[in-house]
């Protein structure tokens, strides 16, 4: 064939080229057709250039690296092929085609794109129950976003997760998307809440060995009941339930049924469709014993060291829980001993002939680590020294899982962050755990003007000046003042919890206060130093030493003797001496842990007042429901004057009111004189019970309900007689600005004179 011939047909091929579009269902195989004639199997033409039309938003370097069709290569069906559905999996477009057309002896391939719209908005409608900030922080679309199909319809399952999670078991959620110009759309999720569907009844079937009270105890799902709205539950939550559907099984697990299966929970709703009920299947099996239990991999530790940590024993029901504890004692064994990356895992092996199952607990020691590098991060404000003292491990320190949790405890209770997070990360090459230590700051000083109406001192202004982080270095300053009704109190303070660089504490404080009483009035003014030591991690003592000059005045004429014998002005020179032990695991909102301080005072060495206080307070916080806390406190105190003087009215226990027992006037609980004046006793005896559940636990708002009892005596009384007795209920929060107490008790044992209930509330640290 000649060359005119030749371009001739190139000619014809190019210009048929030229008027077809190729897209993803293109007739580009009919062009290669063409080509695959015998004459012309090794003429396909050269691609000279590749182009991008249609990118608007999106760049358009991120769509070429995507083609696999290059320049001076032929023309390649399969690439172009393969290179559509590459730039179509990126996301961002409704269409994606190939064109082809003439360019410098070769042909120009042109992928031609249609991205898809932006959202520019994102709103609800429908909505009641929760504001449209609320919907928003349950969701990740955003306006800015591309409208993919699959994310918009993604959000609309969060949010229906959310409001099921709420209790509304029939919400609605449907996304419309609404264009308003070229390339910009808007989402509305229209929602229909409906009504929360209320838990009629539990039904439990198949369960022969334990009852379906135990098992529905078990659970955190329940029927809706009278204290569903403190405890909880009465609503159907899917993730709950998931949970309680492994509940069940570790209680027959805890029993010995290893064989036990829990099916899926089923699901009927009344006819009224404000209830439901749920049903649960269960095939409990047989009951298993425990065989033999044995140890296996253990290098570090013998065998009898490690089976003093063992309490499943041989011949006894098998129990899960008893083998998780187990499980957690040995790893702390290991890990309480530089073995980072210790894995125990239990294995069973039952036999079901004798139904009695083995117990291996296989340990997987690794190797022993050191701590490395402790770096601290996100304190903008917060010196590193201020967080380093409270880790309770040094680089090159053996690893030590124990600590490492005391000393997240630590850095918490400091209370200067709103979050702290420790992170171990292993070198195993080096033998290494690296500890990350990343905190959040929060503000630590406030400025608090404000008035009110107090329990004790009717109408109260009030300033407070506070900075609990001083310039970063952890000291604390505040300087407050009040004035009342019946009350006035100043008080300019400052501490020091690392006096020096050292780890002693140093506190000092100046303060003048008055107070009108029912028959006299008391002014004074004071100054208290005080040094404080930690020592054995959870153990503390101080020393302060207090000067306070009081005088009594304004005494009238139908007072007692007993308040006429102590008008006018006297001086305290005392010194307290404390000891006590903290385990609590948060020192503002506790959950779990205690607190024991034993003082003793001891006024004379100076001053007109001599007297001796001793005063011994424990409380004890128990977790009940994992969120919710059981708080049991008991105090014993006991006073008297010495070297021949009388105990000051000042000093002495007056109980009744919001830090004693509750629903009694302020020393109400106690010795009286002749006129029916509280004037207070030399011993005190008072117990308090309080469970704490959350209200709104996002913003640290909760309720109580209490019990408390309590009683002060004169000298000639036998301490625990005749207590009085108080219940009630309240709510707490821990604002922005410190915690806040409102608290109304009931008299179980009203006498004459007396109301039969209180409500108080009051500013500062909870007891």
């Amino acid at each position: 064939m000649n060359m005119n011939k030749l371009n001739r047909v190139v000619i014809v091929a190019i210009l048929l080229l030229t008027t077809l579009v190729i897209s993803k269902s293109s007739s580009l195989q009919r062009i290669f057709d063409f080509f695959a004639l015998p004459v012309f199997a090794q003429e396909l033409p050269i691609v000279t250039a590749i182009e991008v039309k249609g990118v608007k938003r999106i760049e358009e370097g991120s769509i070429k690296a995507k083609i696999s069709q290059k320049i001076k290569d032929p023309l390649s069906q399969e690439k172009t092929t393969e290179d559509i559905k590459a730039i179509y999996k990126m996301g961002y477009f409704d269409d994606v085609k190939v064109e082809i057309e003439p360019f410098e002896g070769g042909i120009k391939v042109i992928y031609l794109v249609k991205e898809k719209p932006t959202i520019v908005k994102v709103d609800f409608q429908g909505n009641k129950k929760y504001k449209d900030d609320d919907l928003k922080d349950k969701i990740s679309l955003t306006a800015g976003a591309i409208s993919d199909v699959t994310l918009i319809n993604d959000n609309a399952v969060k949010l229906k997760k959310f409001y099921e999670d709420e209790g509304y078991y029939l919400a609605n959620i449907v996304p419309v998307v609404r264009k308003i110009e070229e390339g910009e759309v808007s989402v509305t999720y229209q929602i229909d809440e409906g009504k929360k569907v209320k838990i009629k009844e539990i039904k439990i079937e198949g369960n022969k060995a334990l009852s379906a009270s135990k098992i529905k105890k078990a659970m955190k799902t329940s029927e809706r009941g009278l204290f569903s709205f403190i405890l909880g539950g009465g609503y159907y939550k899917k993730d709950e339930m998931k949970a309680d559907i492994e509940r069940i099984k570790d209680l027959y697990y805890n029993n010995g049924y290893i064989k036990v299966t829990v099916g899926e929970p089923r699901i009927q709703l009344t006819e009224d469709k404000e209830g439901m009920q749920i049903i649960i299947q269960i095939s409990e099996g047989e009951q298993f014993k425990v065989s033999s239990v044995e140890i296996a991999g253990n290098k570090a530790f013998s065998e009898d060291e490690l089976r003093k940590l063992i309490k499943l024993a041989p011949k006894t029901i098998f129990n899960k829980e008893i083998l998780r504890k187990d499980v957690t004692a040995i790893t702390d064994q290991y890990s309480n001993n530089g073995y980072a990356l210790v894995v125990v895992s239990p294995d069973l092996i039952p036999n079901e002939e004798t139904k009695e199952t083995r117990v291996v607990y296989r340990i997987d020691e690794g190797d022993k680590y050191k701590i490395g590098r402790i770096e601290i991060s996100g304190n903008t404000k917060t010196r590193d020294k201020v967080i380093r003292r409270e880790i309770r491990l040094d680089e090159g320190d053996v690893f030590n899982a124990s600590a490492l949790k005391r000393s997240y405890e630590r850095i918490n209770n400091l209370q200067f962050f709103e979050s702290v997070e420790l992170s171990p990360k292993p070198k195993p090459e080096e033998k290494l755990v690296d500890l990350d230590v990343k905190v959040k700051e929060k503000a630590t000083g406030f400025l608090s003007v404000g008035g009110g109406y107090s329990s004790i001192d009717r109408f109260v202004a009030m300033v407070d000046i506070t900075q609990g982080n001083l310039f970063g270095s952890g000291q604390y300053i505040k300087l407050r003042g009040e004035l009342g009704g019946r009350s006035s109190f100043y008080e300019l303070s400052f501490r020091d919890p690392w006096f020096m660089d050292k780890p002693i504490s140093f506190g000092t404080s100046i303060y003048k206060t008055t107070r009108k009483y029912g028959n006299f009035e008391r002014k004074a003014t004071g100054l208290e130093v005080s040094f404080g030591k930690s020592f054995w991690e959870y153990w503390g003592a101080s020393i302060a030493y207090n000067y306070e000059k009081a005088t009594i005045f304004n005494v009238k004429d139908t007072a007692s003797q007993t308040i006429k014998d102590q008008e006018g002005t006297a001086t305290t020179s005392s010194v307290t001496l404390s000891v006590g032990r903290d385990t609590r695991d948060n020192y503002l909102d506790p959950l779990k842990g205690s607190k024991n301080v034993l003082s003793t005072t001891f006024a004379g060495l100076g001053g007109t007042n001599a007297f001796y206080k001793a005063l011994f307070d424990s409380g004890w916080y128990y977790p009940l429901f994992d969120v919710t806390t059981v708080h049991l406190r008991g105090r014993v105190g006991y006073a008297s004057g010495i070297f021949g003087k009388k105990l000051p009215l000042y000093e002495r226990y007056y109980v009744g009111g919001i830090y004693t027992v509750r629903g009694l006037g302020y020393g109400e609980a106690g010795p009286k004189d002749i006129n029916g004046e509280a004037i207070g006793g030399e011993k005190q005896l008072v117990f308090n019970a309080e469970y704490i559940f959350p209200i709104v636990a996002e913003y640290k708002f909760k309720g109580l309900v209490f019990f408390d009892a309590g009683r002060a005596y004169a000298t000639g009384e036998t301490i625990g007689s005749d207590l009085r007795y108080t219940s009630g209920a309240g709510i707490r929060w821990i604002s922005p600005i410190g915690p806040i107490r409102i608290e109304w008790g009931y008299n179980l044992d009203k006498r004459p004179g007396e109301s039969s209930s209180k409500v108080e509330f009051t500013f500062g640290s909870f007891f």
